[in-house]
């Protein structure tokens, strides 16, 4: 298992500067504890567990729904489109799929 730990900045880096949500939005929003290391480690591109993508999927989408209030944003997104890396990732991604 000789895979990088540092994947480079995320998709979920540039959506939460689209939306102009900081870590701390994302802390406040979840329902599950979640650290403000934990959402900058997930942003640079730090490998996360699955377990705590999941959790920074859901804080993010909490915390979109909550800034939104009523706007036509979307506000639904899922881990293979906020982490460029992961189980989903493999099967979503023709260019990963070795032949």
């Amino acid at each position: 298992m000789n895979e990088p730990l540092n994947l480079g900045r995320q998709p979920l880096d540039a959506l939460m500067l689209e939306l102009q949500l900081s870590n701390h939005d994302l802390v406040l929003a979840s329902p599950e504890p979640l650290t403000h290391k934990t959402l900058q480690r997930a942003r640079k591109g730090r490998r996360l567990t699955p377990h705590m993508r999941r959790r920074v999927t859901i804080a993010l989408n909490v915390a979109a729904k909550q800034k939104a209030a009523g706007d036509a944003q979307r506000g639904e997104w899922s881990e293979p489109e906020l982490f460029n890396y992961g189980k989903d990732r493999a099967s979503r991604d023709p260019g990963a799929s070795s032949s």
